[in-house]
């Protein structure tokens, strides 16, 4: 099944924001993170939002983070542009998955 967002007018963009922390410190961004976006998996969510919540996100994402802990947020401005910013250890510089 293919799925089309298609982005409202007033400058919203589409995210999706994933994180990989250990055990037992997953509540914080969790709880965070509800407050904008809909939740689709354990540690994944996505959504539109505006770019003034998301400047008010991106420090408190940042702030969360410790040694070997990553949060990834992907932004999708328009069809053919991504931003990918990662907060904490960039796991896919981890040869481990090929």
């Amino acid at each position: 099944m293919k799925t089309i967002i298609h982005l409202n007018d007033g400058g919203n963009m589409f995210v999706i924001i994933v994180y990989d922390m250990k055990e037992g410190r997953t509540d914080k961004p969790r709880k965070l993170l509800r407050q904008y976006l809909q939740h689709v998996q354990n540690s994944v969510f996505e959504g539109e939002i505006t770019q003034g919540q998301l400047n008010e996100l991106r420090p408190r994402l940042e702030s969360m983070t410790q040694p070997n802990e990553s949060i990834i947020l992907y932004e999708y401005a328009t069809e053919n542009h991504i931003d990918i910013s990662v907060y904490g250890e960039d796991p896919r510089s981890d040869k481990q998955f090929l």
